[in-house]
């Protein structure tokens, strides 16, 4: 007979996969489920939603289209059916249970012996149905999962997944239904649900607002530890909105220098004194915060060396292999002497965010906005939902310095446009006060904290000048290098309302390079007499290392020269994906250059940035 241990190695991605919100009792549902293709929709006529078992296998949580599923079909699939038999431990008995979904791309319906648990919206955030009533007889039932999604109606982000039959320049093969964990855990009515975690290095405390399932009464008591040491503890009672302040006399900040995490230990108890819920998590006490045109970090001058990560695996997809593989590309990426990374166009996995918390390494949270079309109120309200879900998953990650909803959008109208783009703001900054938003990188800004552009110029004097040359600053996209003219109103009756776009202003927020570089090489690229591989890239591909080298170092110490007033970048990219071959690494994460020779360049810094 297999042992626990046995049984968890041959789970694919059998950790935890909510780190920062930790309970002991719970159940993996990954694995082997039954899968069929419904092509055309007619899946609920034909009443799959009752069904025992397809004739599919499809190992979850990997995506039909990715090699590590079983499957590997990569043309579109509108729609998805799983199943896979389910039972509630005996241990459970007395409790509520939870049904959660890391993710399934884009919309989704939960049924338990063809009745409807739930359904949810959006293809990239967590959520989680109460499935007790469902459950509570300890016999064995039939979970399904259809997940349908058309990335070609401009309704829904898609990211960077293709939206013709095959790839081309930087769109890549699609990710459809199941892509995170599945996992089923007890909670008590009165569980906590998730809290708010605000850490002020100012006033020296940390300040947590708890949100409930149900509220019943009782207590809730937080402590903060420093490794065995209890260094603030508070009890509170157990009601949604109540502010629970810990004192830390003597704070000891995280940084990408310093990356210390304080435990956070969570205890509900009811009206009895019976411990009814326990969560393990951590804190970072940091601050982010704009002064000028620069950004700070603990109060301090912080340049940023980002690298665009996009979070694509030759295996996987979306999905990394391993939870060793996400820690391992931001090992990577440090290696490359990056301080932190640009999550481009996907909401990456909570586990990412924590070793990303444990490592020290600063990231900007971003949606998969590409896709849908700006204008459309429709998208609007489906993009503001998840959004808003992204924001809420992931706002306690210390590492998270800059949340940045959407990337080159630049053929706005002149009306709905702004107000979606400043209603994206605002609810930015309602869900998390702490952190500076960019509303939209590279493009066309409506309402932010930072101004970024995005310029693919090759010659590094050509991209100095162009980016700032005495006191010229790019305004707008009309002016950006290498962005296509903006055509605002294109075909629309809005064209004769007046909207006068924003303006840089330099003394007001930091301007950053958040796209640049994107230098193409592939094996063989020196020995070629012409750039005939189907791979790409940005600008003439070098012809020599060396001049590869040249070139980069060039661009970056382009940047270094006019940092004072550029303060931060971010280079394209940290790997190879699929056929964009611009990456520092290939693909499979083998080395592409003299890592050594990488890092010097990556490492250098304006000298009065702090980490």
């Amino acid at each position: 007979m297999m042992t626990a241990i046995a049984l968890a190695a041959q789970q694919p991605r059998a950790e935890y996969p909510r780190p920062q919100f930790e309970r002991q009792d719970w159940v993996n549902l990954n694995g082997q489920w039954t899968y069929t293709f419904d092509f055309v929709g007619s899946g609920l006529e034909r009443r799959f939603y009752e069904s025992k078992g397809f004739d599919g296998r499809i190992t979850v949580p990997f995506c039909p289209e990715s090699k590590l599923s079983g499957v590997g079909y990569t043309d579109f699939i509108n729609h998805i059916w799983y199943q896979r038999p389910v039972s509630m431990p005996s241990a459970w008995q007395g409790r509520d249970v939870r049904l959660n979904f890391g993710a399934v791309y884009y919309n989704s319906e939960v049924y338990i012996d063809g009745k409807l648990v739930g359904r949810h919206f959006g293809g990239s955030t967590s959520f989680s149905f109460d499935v007790t009533r469902f459950l509570s007889d300890g016999k064995e039932h039939s979970l399904v999962v259809h997940a349908y999604s058309d990335t070609r109606t401009a309704k829904q982000p898609a990211g960077k997944q293709n939206m013709r039959h095959t790839q081309f320049e930087c769109m890549y093969t699609r990710t459809t239904g199941i892509w995170q964990t599945v996992w089923m855990e007890p909670v008590s009515r009165g569980a906590l649900e998730r809290t708010q975690v605000i850490t002020d290095i100012d006033r020296k405390e940390v300040c947590i607002q708890p949100k409930f399932y149900a509220p019943q009464g009782g207590t809730l008591t937080a402590t903060l530890r420093d490794g065995k040491k209890v260094v603030a503890r508070q009890t509170v009672g157990a009601q949604d909105g109540q502010v629970i302040v810990l004192p830390v006399k003597s704070p000891r900040l995280w940084s990408p220098s310093d990356p210390f995490l304080y435990d956070l230990d969570y205890e509900v108890r009811d009206a009895q004194g019976n411990v009814t819920d326990k969560v393990a998590s951590y804190v970072g006490m940091r601050k982010i915060h704009i002064q000028g045109n620069k950004t700070y970090l603990n109060n301090e001058p912080f340049y940023q060396r980002l690298v665009l990560d996009q979070g694509f695996y030759p295996d996987g997809i979306w999905t990394a292999p391993s939870d060793q593989a996400l820690k391992h590309d931001i090992e990577l990426s440090m290696a490359a002497g990056f301080n932190g990374a640009r999550l481009h166009q996907k909401v990456f996995e909570e586990r990412f965010h924590y070793w990303a918390d444990h490592l020290g390494y600063i990231t900007w949270g971003e949606a998969p906005s590409w896709g849908m079309d700006a204008n459309d109120p429709e998208v609007a309200r489906n993009f503001m939902t998840e959004w808003s879900e992204e924001i809420l998953r992931d706002r306690n990650h210390p590492s998270i310095v800059t949340w940045t909803p959407m990337n080159e959008e630049w053929w706005p109208d002149r009306v709905q446009y702004p107000r979606f783009v400043s209603d994206v703001y605002d609810l930015s900054k309602a869900l998390d006060p702490t952190r500076p938003v960019c509303d939209v990188s590279g493009g066309v800004h409506i309402k932010t904290d930072i101004w970024t552009t995005h310029s693919y110029e090759q010659d590094p004097k050509k991209l100095k000048d162009l980016i700032y040359n005495g006191e010229r600053w790019f305004q707008t996209p009309n002016e950006a290098p290498g962005i296509p003219r903006l055509n605002v109103g294109f075909n629309r009756a809005t064209d004769n309302n007046v909207y006068d776009f924003p303006k840089y202003e330099s003394a007001t927020m930091p301007y950053i390079l958040d796209e640049f570089g994107g230098i193409k090489w592939v094996k063989g690229q020196d020995k070629e007499t012409s750039n005939s591989n189907q791979s790409w890239g940005y600008g003439e591909p070098p012809h020599s290392l060396e001049e590869f080298y040249s070139r980069l170092e060039g661009q970056v110490d382009a940047l270094m020269a006019i940092a004072e007033n550029v303060w931060g970048y971010c280079y394209t990219q940290l790997t190879d994906v699929e056929q964009e071959q611009n990456g520092i690494y290939f693909y499979d994460r083998s080395a592409k250059f003299d890592m050594a020779r990488i890092r010097a360049i990556f490492s250098k810094r304006p000298q009065n940035s702090k980490e």
